[in-house]
């Protein structure tokens, strides 16, 4: 891929429109896209290479996933996340 310039056209995650559109580079970092403005709504933003920030209600259930695993650490328990690996027969409904 060539070097990135300024005024170039690259696809982005605007978060005023919702979506992903054309934005044109506004200023560069080593070489790489470091804000851009969208070509739809003229936003400005830093570049998010064409990833949507998480929504509210993912950023409370990992926040709830975290104090919940902290809560058990520091009783001593095992994290609810951690699990032990199946066997492949108790896995697929077999018998031992």
């Amino acid at each position: 891929m060539s070097e990135q310039r300024l005024g170039d056209v690259i696809d982005d995650h605007c978060v005023k429109c919702r979506r992903i559109t054309n934005h044109s580079i506004v200023s560069l970092v080593e070489g790489q896209a470091a804000k851009v403005r969208c070509r739809t709504c003229y936003h400005d933003h830093d570049y998010r290479h064409e990833q949507a920030p998480p929504s509210k209600k993912e950023l409370k259930k990992a926040e709830a996933e975290a104090q919940a695993a902290l809560a058990a650490a520091q009783n001593g328990e095992p994290s609810e996340h951690v699990r032990k690996p199946e066997s492949k027969l108790e896995s697929k409904g077999g018998h031992a």
